[in-house]
């Protein structure tokens, strides 16, 4: 089984990246600030629009580790990658899977019910957990509402109506994830999701927390040699990780939203985290992504047990292992995609 590696961040925008030997070096106008080794890294992300050498960048596609650019708001801008993992079998199977409307419907259906499951169990352990600070007679209809739709994402026999029952089962949900933010609540409300860009301070942390799942997403589906481009419900666009984007449904409810709720009601994070600028958009401050990051890096070594394989493993492993399940179903080695189901 893969080894959960460390993933190297860098927040402040103001910082370059070089290569000297088998280490990457960080420098502020020409200054060393920091070094770290290669072979310890299976990522590095960077925020902002200072760069990284052509070495650097060679170096890490030759290696094997990958080189992400990102937006100071966490918006993917580009990925440096070497030569394409696993063989061409695999993706021509997969690319089979994609033009063949009744394999994508039964994969999608599969990871929209994990979706779905997923939220309603969020709600339910909100329930248990906070059951004197909440209306749990709102949350348990809800929680109905969201079991419905999971019957009928299971039963449907059409994509466009999947994407119908997924969007009105986000919208259930959404319903009262600000009954869920218990803390700090004049900084900290939902009203509705919003993003590109993201208008209030939650938003801003939900869009970052994704941003950051699908980049997790499109490199274990590339390191066990699918095309995380090529997706079964979110279909082909120039640029769009739309398989990364398929996987990350899984994952919203539990390693995304969970964790913004964690951050905000432990007080983590407070208002002074955040900028606003003059067009409305809402983003962390450089501190404020080094909290951010700081507690997502301990998040990931956190274990679980998984439902399918039974064993213990690292919250950061996940899209790692969901990538490899889907990975063998498209082979043929599993009757069907067993996707994650969190309780």
């Amino acid at each position: 089984m893969k080894k959960l590696l460390n993933t190297l961040y860098i927040t402040t925008p103001d910082r370059y990246l070089s290569l000297d030997g088998e280490n990457v070096v960080i420098k502020h106008e020409d200054n060393e600030i920091g070094r770290v080794p290669l072979h310890n890294l299976e990522r590095i992300v960077t925020f902002g629009y200072t760069g990284a050498s052509p070495a650097l960048m060679g170096k890490c596609a030759k290696d094997g580790v990958e080189l992400v650019f990102m937006s100071g708001s966490g918006r993917f801008l580009a990925r440096v990658e070497g030569e394409v993992n696993g063989n061409v079998l695999l993706r021509r199977q997969q690319y089979r899977f994609a033009d063949d409307a009744e394999k994508s419907l039964g994969i999608s259906r599969n990871m929209i019910a994990a979706k779905l499951f997923n939220s309603r169990w969020s709600l339910e352990r909100t329930i248990r957990d906070h059951s004197l600070r909440i209306d749990c007679g709102k949350f348990r209809h809800k929680s109905g509402l969201l079991q419905e739709s999971i019957v009928k994402a299971v039963k449907t026999s059409d994509i466009d109506s999947l994407r119908g029952i997924e969007g009105e089962g986000a919208s259930v949900y959404f319903s009262v994830f600000d009954d869920m933010i218990l803390q700090q609540k004049d900084d900290f409300y939902f009203r509705t999701r919003n993003k590109r860009p993201p208008l209030d301070n939650v938003n801003a942390l939900l869009s970052f927390s994704y941003s950051l799942t699908t980049s997790m997403c499109a490199s274990a589906l590339e390191s066990v040699g699918l095309d995380p481009y090529v997706g079964f419900m979110h279909t082909d666009r120039p640029g769009r990780r739309s398989l990364a984007l398929d996987l990350l449904e899984e994952f919203r409810a539990l390693m995304c939203d969970r964790f913004v709720l964690m951050l905000i009601n432990k007080k983590t994070l407070n208002k002074a985290d955040f900028i606003k600028r003059e067009d409305g958009a809402v983003l962390l401050t450089d501190d404020g992504r080094r909290k951010f990051i700081t507690s997502w890096q301990n998040r990931k070594q956190d274990e679980l047990k998984h439902p399918f394989l039974g064993e213990k493993v690292q919250w950061g492993m996940l899209p790692y292992i969901q990538a490899l399940l889907l990975a063998r179903y498209i082979r043929g080695d599993l009757d069907c995609y067993p996707p994650f189901m969190w309780k």
